[in-house]
């Protein structure tokens, strides 16, 4: 058992961190528990419950070791026409009980020689249904108690090792999937060189929990190994795109959890031309309109602290004193109530409260410019309005490098990046007629305005926190 390495003790008895963020309250010997488990420390006798709970909050990250069972697992192969890929995959899946699925490719029988050469099994749908039903039709032709999907085009490296990993992670029973780092394969090319860092389906170098409203909120189907008990009706096979973000959302919703492991890294190559970069991109815009029609704001392109906004939104404008006003009356409201009972309430709530809107400002102009970047750019033609659209755009671009090196090279496609994926949300609200993934999601705030006004006091306890 590890305690996740951004969780951290404020003052005397409370943890924050966790996925969503959250202050959790340790009473007795829990602390001394939780700070054995930073340095790695083993479960013992009468902690299990304690443990689960911080496991399904995403304080502490369970650690198993266990043998790989080759014979618990089925990897399932879509592919459609891209036979030099799926056989550099196959080869470097040898040993595996393999499924092959013929996405009705054009030249089924170049797939169908591939897949005999290789000795894996294959199944062929009678015409292109896409990967959904492919991965469907792959589990269902199989038995194990594991499944193990890989995209024909993922380099696995040492593929024993990556399902050894994985396999010692669904040690934990009410884990129903996890999903490895699906890093750009790298290059001599722009786009190679900006998808090794930033490429479509890296989802950092955080490992966690996935929670729609937490540092990882998916993870993609490029490789995700399934415990079958789990995999119900699978994925829906009416979306083309989309349709891990949906299969793993609804998995959370069933109870089971869902796990990010960032240590463990593949590869995935980056589109061959503008083109076919530029509509990948796009098409992961679009899917936010289908998927936000099932899971509603969860598809947000913002989502923000009422106050949070109104407190940045008067940065930008020009006005700090009303964010400074808001910040201090979050800071009393926290002091006069969560910390109220610790040794330090002062300094533990300016220091929470401080820390939870600076970390707030960079993310909020993320969001906007990965939505909304061609707006804010046409706003900025406007004189009034350049300069400061102009902040916000920079800002919201140029986070993405906040903790690497910025190459002058990898800029536009940065800025090219963010605006495919822009238009494609703007295309497929205007395709499927709603404006749920364009809409912000505004949570209410346990701050009201008379405390921001600093006309009253906080009466009691609270056990939530404004401005996080």
């Amino acid at each position: 058992m590890v305690l996740d390495e951004h969780v951290r003790f404020v003052d005397r008895d409370l943890l924050s961190g966790g996925s969503p963020w959250r202050l959790l309250r340790l009473t007795g010997a829990s602390r001394a528990i939780a700070e054995r488990w930073r340095s790695g420390d083993v479960v013992r006798n009468g902690e299990e419950r304690f443990a689960r709970t911080l496991v399904q909050q995403g304080f502490v990250q369970p650690r198993f070791e266990r043998e790989l069972e080759l014979g618990h697992i089925d990897v399932v192969v879509p592919v459609y026409d891209n036979v030099t890929q799926l056989d550099a995959l196959l080869e470097e899946l040898r040993g595996f009980h393999v499924t092959v699925v013929d996405d009705g490719s054009p030249d089924g029988a170049a797939v169908a020689e591939c897949a005999e050469r290789r000795g894996a099994t294959l199944r062929r749908l009678p015409r292109n249904s896409g990967p959904a039903a492919a991965r469907n039709f792959g589990a269902h032709s199989t038995t194990r108690p594991f499944l193990w999907f890989i995209d024909c085009d993922v380099r696995l490296g040492d593929a024993h090792e990556v399902a050894q990993r994985l396999y010692c992670d669904l040690a934990d029973p009410l884990l129903a999937a996890c999903a490895p780092r699906v890093c750009g394969a790298g290059g001599p090319g722009w786009r190679d060189h900006f998808e090794e860092s930033f490429g479509p389906l890296d989802m950092g170098e955080r490992s966690g929990l996935v929670s729609a409203r937490g540092a990882v909120p998916y993870v993609p189907s490029a490789c995700l190994l399934v415990r079958r008990a789990a995999f119900g009706e699978g994925f829906d096979e009416a979306l083309r795109v989309g349709e891990d973000v949906d299969f793993v959302w609804r998995l959370a919703e069933s109870g089971w959890l869902v796990r990010y492991d960032a240590d463990v890294v593949v590869r995935h190559p980056t589109r061959g031309n503008w083109r076919t970069w530029w509509r990948q991109r796009a098409d992961y815009g679009a899917s936010a309109a289908p998927l936000s029609k099932r899971h509603g704001s969860r598809l947000a392109p913002l989502r923000a602290d009422a106050w949070t906004l109104v407190a940045w939104s008067s940065v930008l404008l020009g006005k700090p004193a009303i964010g400074a006003r808001i910040v201090r009356g979050a800071r009393n409201h926290a002091r006069d109530g969560v910390f109220r009972s610790e040794e330090n309430p002062h300094e533990s709530a300016n220091e929470i409260v401080a820390r939870n809107m600076v970390s707030a400002g960079g993310p909020m102009a993320r969001a906007v410019i990965r939505t909304f970047g061609a707006v804010v750019l046409v706003a900025a033609l406007h004189p009034r309005l350049r300069q400061r659209t102009l902040i916000l755009f920079a800002v919201g671009t140029l986070w993405r490098w906040r903790r690497r090196r910025v190459h002058l090279r990898d800029l536009p496609l940065g800025v090219a990046d963010d605006l495919a994926y822009g238009v494609g949300v703007f295309a497929g609200a205007w395709r499927h007629k709603t404006l749920r993934p364009l809409t912000p999601d505004i949570t209410k705030s346990a701050l009201g305005l008379r405390e921001v006004l600093g006309l009253s006091a906080l009466r009691g306890s609270t056990t939530s926190l404004p401005l996080s």
